[in-house]
């Protein structure tokens, strides 16, 4: 049996963890263009365009995201698609975020007051241009946080990547466990490395948070 020293076990996870961190930011980056198409959905007046925004977050907010990999990876490949693990996941948490970051920006542009719709009508301007020069810039605001905080959500989504057999730092840390029965070490450093990603993030959005309770206090 191969021996593993504790550095061997910390390298590993370590190239692991980048390979978390790439599929986090594809689908954060990913999930927010498609996510801002949705929220423009959602705060659309034509109706057909909402309601099918409206299906579109119901659907994959009410399914798992483990279904949603299944569907990515299998389901593709039963319609004779031959899907590399990295782009079926990136697919489906591209999905998945967009659908929750459609729905947390479309509450942070409904969360300004009805006063600042009604001073804008008065000033002759037309929806586009309400939106563009005074909704989006004070929505903006209010979306950081949340924002910054899902991220945190995305980030421990990828380590469902691994059941499809991308490797990532979760599935990475089965591989070495079944490779040296240290399991309680392995797991450790495993979630010790997730919080090390996730924890910054946290500490972010709650700094953003209190500051934008601060600017609206004054």
């Amino acid at each position: 049996m191969m021996q593993f020293t504790l550095w061997d076990i910390v390298r590993n996870l370590l190239i692991a963890a980048q390979w978390t961190v790439l599929l986090s930011l594809i689908a954060f980056i990913g999930g927010g263009i498609v996510g801002l198409l949705v929220c423009v959905g959602r705060i659309a007046r034509n109706p057909v365009i909402n309601w099918a925004s409206r299906i579109y977050i119901e659907v994959l907010q009410g399914t798992p995201l483990l279904m949603q990999l299944f569907l990515c990876f299998f389901g593709l490949s039963l319609l004779g698609l031959n899907v590399p693990p990295l782009m079926a996941a990136a697919v489906a948490l591209t999905l998945y975020t967009s659908a929750f970051l459609g729905e947390i920006w479309r509450g942070c542009v409904q969360a300004i007051p009805k006063g600042q719709w009604e001073a804008s009508t008065s000033l002759a301007l037309s929806y586009t241009e309400q939106m563009r020069h005074v909704i989006l810039p004070q929505a903006l605001r209010i979306a950081v946080a949340p924002t910054v905080g899902f991220a945190v959500q995305v980030v421990k989504g990828t380590a469902l990547a691994s059941i499809i057999g991308f490797v990532e730092l979760t599935k990475a840390g089965t591989m070495i466990n079944n490779a040296t029965f240290r399991s309680f070490l392995v797991y450790g450093l495993v979630a010790l490395l997730y919080f090390a990603m996730c924890f910054p993030l946290s500490l972010l959005s709650r700094r953003l948070e209190r500051r934008l309770n601060v600017a609206r206090s004054h």
